[in-house]
């Protein structure tokens, strides 16, 4: 094993820049990077974030489009039907209200409009339905990037929802395959890579990330960033756990702000060219530290995350300002 003090970092970002892979032994050493060189690492970061980015960072908006009704166990989830989190429950909202959700999100200053829903995937009525509410908002919205996060899915259905309007579809890996059944027990790890082949097949853009934070190990943490990688990831979401009251995980509290940072870290340099993006928990786990984020990512969530709060788009904008970076314009 070599450590992060061995690790020539201009020489780790002409490799990258020039398309190479770093190494397993290089990305475990800087998931373990000293606090006290994590400067270094995320001025490296930075070289190649804004390679692809420059300083811009994309502002993204969630819609909890139904809310805690999901038939599945993941342990994080307040929406899970394992969870007893005192959470608002209903069913699909109306496409007036997921329009209304769009301006909302269009005045928030966002590029991207995510409509989330608890299910394990959509049958029928739900893919009718959604379908007609991207039609409707991309007709509203034609420069508005339109995201949907709707548990598994076939190839068939995302070619449907990417007819009417969508372009990204949400389905998150979560955690490393070895580490997956410890979160989940209803469905498995390659169902959710089977989601994102379909999705691709689709002709859609692949939005996958993960948590970090439930218990794994810095091993589970690298196999995830490679999977993210070899699957050709086109957005990545790197939540930090929020844990929350009533859920399997509610009492987890492991995260440090450097550890977040060195995750974070370690997602851009091995997808140097896809949106990397800091998602849930960033307000809790990292704190005054947040604005170091954008070192290695080019987009972020603003007014919450489903059933959690989260900084408004006017406090995350003096954030990302006060970092020296610099809000992408609202569609």
């Amino acid at each position: 094993m070599i450590s992060f003090e061995q690790i020539d970092l201009d020489q780790l970002v002409a490799g990258i820049l020039a398309g190479c892979e770093i190494d397993r032994e290089t990305a475990s050493a800087i998931l373990s990077c000293p606090d006290d060189r994590l400067p270094d690492l995320l001025n490296a970061t930075r070289r190649v974030r804004e390679a692809a980015f420059g300083r811009r960072v994309k502002i993204c908006v969630l819609r909890n489009a139904q809310s805690g009704i999901c038939p599945e166990d993941c342990g994080y989830c307040s929406q899970s039907r394992v969870s007893k989190a005192d959470i608002p429950v209903y069913k699909m909202q109306p496409i007036a209200a997921l329009v209304e959700g769009a301006r909302v999100a269009v005045d928030s200053g966002a590029r991207r409009y995510c409509m989330v829903c608890s299910m394990r995937g959509p049958a029928r009525p739900d893919l009718d339905h959604l379908s007609e509410a991207c039609d409707r908002i991309r007709g509203e919205f034609p420069g508005l990037e339109l995201c949907l996060s709707i548990g598994i899915l076939e190839r068939e259905h995302a070619l449907e929802l990417k007819d009417a309007g969508a372009g990204w579809i949400n389905h998150n890996l979560n955690t490393s395959r070895r580490f997956y059944p410890r979160i989940c027990s209803t469905h498995t790890y390659d169902d959710r890579v089977r989601t994102i082949e379909n999705v691709r097949a689709a002709g859609l853009s692949t939005c996958s990330g993960g948590i970090i934070g439930m218990g794994e190990g810095d091993a589970d943490i690298v196999d995830l960033a490679y999977a993210t990688r070899r699957l050709e990831i086109n957005s990545v979401p790197v939540n930090f756990l929020a844990p929350i009251k009533g859920t399997p995980l509610g009492g987890m509290n492991s995260l440090t702000p450097e550890k977040c940072l060195k995750a974070a870290c370690l997602f851009r340099l091995l997808n140097p060219k896809s949106e990397v993006r800091a998602a849930g928990g960033r307000e809790l786990n990292l704190g005054a530290r947040q604005g170091d984020l954008f070192n290695a990512v080019n987009s972020i969530f603003v007014n919450g995350y489903l059933t959690t709060a989260g900084w408004d788009y006017a406090r995350t904008r003096e954030m990302i300002e006060r970092a020296g970076f610099e809000p992408e314009t609202a569609a």
